[in-house]
């Protein structure tokens, strides 16, 4: 993922690097374990600084009523520390080497270490004393946790491997299996029964508890992995690494969901607030970073299509964007920013067509899993599985009432659907090939279909019969439209054409060529001038239907362009786009001069989101649309009026690291262009 993040929320730069970073209990503050040996408490709200302790700061954690921190240390030490004073109240020195990592029981007052000495050492916080050893690492023992009920713990070491303790006993119960290299990270799942363990070998491991068996390796970073933490609901995990990179897992699938970016250098430590909507990272760049995850969860900010984009629609009132996939899903999208609000999934095929009802509460999906479903919108649950197809569904169109759906398909037919009832009414037959797409007419009286026969049929819907047959197309028709006005009819087809047709007579009255491939897609604008075609070239041309003259030519897509629809606006004309590359994008059209000039707003593809439209100063420029976006990612706030310090500790406002970018644009693609060029 580049340019806008997932949620970046203000930064922390600092005079050192940032080894370690935990939140308080409460979520309200973050410690802070710098290079230089010391640790500093900062206020969450303002980056205030509350605490500056010297002389430790591996391994920090947080005792349970906020007011204390237990710190480790070269020197082989365990501090415990007053927040409020600052003063170290106890010297735990056991230990003879140093101690890298702290972990804190949920279970009673006791705090576990690990240390290079090869021990694990439980301490009891109420004697100030050393209560229990474990030993049985080979090498370095470099971290440990504790489980949900604080009745395990699982140890990470140098000699690559990871075991797991019952703190009853003392015991090893458990090797999981090793890692190639160090092990510098290990964690608990919230529910106990997985660990997590990172390593210098780039990886990350997930652990079965009960039966010890590898579940996941989760491969990406492209560096060592110094850190990982599970999100509060256990379906997420965090990853840091030295690729200078934070990544999201998904934990059932094994799939990174997201690639943060924005450190300068290696990514040490990450930390999750126990309020559940904010991570924090630290790195040796000297800055903390804090990552709002309560937008990513609830939007799936980001997320994309893992496969082709066939169809393309907009919902009657221009606010929706409807694409169905490859991948055997539909997905709805924000208009203005591209957001990912809603995947429907319940097709086991790929799913080539779909349709918004008139009154944008229902969608329909046709697949190749020969059905047809009816979704609502609002609740994204299936309402209706239409069944009656003996092979792929290819296109689906509700009639102008919302009361008929119709869906063309492979086994020759176009079958008539009651859209509140579910129910099978009626059958057009007559083409004698695969049946690619249908429309109904403005006016609810015709139904056009395209068939690889060849040929344009149009159909009589009370009759149920075809009053006319077009013939002029040198291969398979892929798509039909109607103007809005219902007097003209514009087919696709595979020669690489497309066609108008004047609907009274049946005759084509223009032929618009141009396009070095099989054309894929057509549709008019809302005002019926324009036409968009989408092609196997890998291009979309705008022609002015009056002429028939090519406006211009959109070029640079990475695949054959499957889906094209225009979204209906006062303010401008607006098109989206869907591609065999998985990607969606939303076009601004502009005529000036006589010329069609078409700019990107924004691209949502797999696993990235990119947006233009937007050139970040500080937070000033935007349009209402850009700073809906941000807000939406948690990227916008109130710049501070200025820097604060305290001890030489810097505090910086937020800041975009993109001052001189379109918000995540790959710029050997597209064009970046400011609000101010916009309006």
């Amino acid at each position: 993922m580049t340019g806008v993040q997932f949620g970046e929320l203000p930064y922390l730069s600092s005079i050192d690097g940032v080894e370690y970073c935990i939140f308080s209990p409460d979520g309200e503050s973050l410690a802070i374990g710098h290079g230089s040996g010391i640790i500093v408490v900062y206020s969450i709200s303002d980056w205030g600084i509350i605490q500056i302790m010297n002389g430790h700061y591996r391994g920090l954690v947080y005792l349970m009523d906020g007011k204390r921190i237990v710190s480790g240390s070269f020197d082989g030490s365990v501090r415990i520390w007053n927040v409020e004073s600052g003063v170290c109240e106890h010297v735990l020195s056991d230990h003879t080497g140093s101690v890298g990592h702290i972990a804190y029981s949920p279970a009673k007052n006791q705090v576990a270490s690990a240390s290079a000495d090869r021990t694990i050492r439980l301490w009891d916080l109420t004697t100030k004393s050393c209560c229990q050893i474990l030993l049985g690492h080979d090498k370095a023992v470099l971290c440990v946790a504790y489980s949900p009920k604080g009745d395990q713990i699982v140890s990470g070491s140098d000699d690559f491997s990871v075991r797991l303790w019952s703190i009853e006993t003392g015991e090893c119960s458990r090797i999981f299996g090793r890692h190639t290299d160090i092990v510098w990270s290990i964690a608990f799942s919230p529910h106990g029964d997985q660990v997590a363990s990172a390593s210098w070998d780039n990886t990350i491991r997930l652990w079965d508890v009960e039966s010890g068996n590898c579940r996941h390796i989760l491969e990406g970073h492209t560096d060592y992995v110094n850190g990982t933490v599970y999100s509060p609901k256990g379906d997420q995990l965090f990853s840091v690494s030295g690729d200078g990179t934070v990544r999201i897992w998904d934990v059932q699938s094994g799939t990174c969901r997201h690639t943060l970016t924005g450190h300068g250098n290696v990514v040490l430590c990450v930390a999750y607030s126990p309020k559940g909507d904010v991570v924090a990272s630290g790195s040796h760049d000297k800055t903390v970073r804090l990552w709002d995850v309560s937008v990513g969860g609830s939007r799936q900010i980001s997320s994309g299509h893992s496969s082709a984009v066939f169809r393309v629609k907009c919902s009657p009132n221009g606010s929706l964007i409807a694409s169905c996939s490859m991948d055997h899903t539909i997905r709805l999208w924000d208009v203005e920013t591209g957001s990912c609000l809603r995947t429907l999934s319940g097709h086991s095929e790929s799913v080539f067509g779909l349709a918004f009802s008139p009154q944008r509460n229902q969608i329909g999906s046709a697949s190749g899993d020969k059905t047809v479903r009816l979704w609502d919108v609002e609740t994204g649950t299936c309402q209706y599985i239409l069944t009656g197809h003996t092979d792929v569904v290819y296109h689906i169109a509700y009639s102008p009432q919302g009361d008929l759906v119709a869906s063309a398909s492979s086994d020759k037919t176009v079958l008539l659907w009651n859209a509140t009832t579910g129910e099978h009414c009626g059958t057009l037959s007559g083409h004698i090939d695969v049946v690619t797409s249908v429309v109904h007419s403005p006016n609810a009286s015709l139904i056009a279909t395209g068939s690889k026969d060849g040929t344009v049929r149009l159909w009589n819907v009370g009759t149920m019969t075809c009053t006319n047959t077009l013939i002029g197309h040198g291969s398979w028709v892929n798509d039909v439209v109607f103007s809005p006005g219902g007097d003209q009819l514009a087919s696709a087809s595979a020669d690489g054409s497309v066609r108008l047709w004047t609907v009274a007579t049946g005759e084509c009255c223009m032929t618009l060529t141009g396009h070095s491939s099989g054309v894929r897609r057509v549709v008019y604008s809302p005002g019926g001038d324009l036409l968009a075609s989408g092609s196997w070239d890998k291009t979309v041309r705008l022609w002015d239907v009056a002429s028939g003259q090519c406006q211009t030519v959109v070029q640079n897509f990475q695949g054959a362009v499957y889906g094209v629809a225009w979204i209906p606006s006062t303010e401008s004309n607006y098109l989206v786009t869907g591609c065999q590359d998985g990607s969606v994008v939303k076009w601004q059209v502009i005529e000036e001069k006589g010329q069609h000039l078409v700019h990107p707003c924004w691209i949502a593809t797999n696993g990235t989101l990119n947006v233009t439209g937007a050139l970040i100063q500080g937070t000033r420029g935007l349009n209402p649309s850009s700073m809906r976006l941000l807000r939406q990612r948690g990227v916008v706030g109130e710049p501070a009026s200025q820097l604060h310090e305290a001890n030489t500790i810097h505090v910086a406002p937020m800041v975009s690291q993109h001052s001189s970018e379109g918000i995540g644009i790959d710029s050997t693609l597209i064009t970046n262009f400011s609000d101010e060029q916009q309006q």
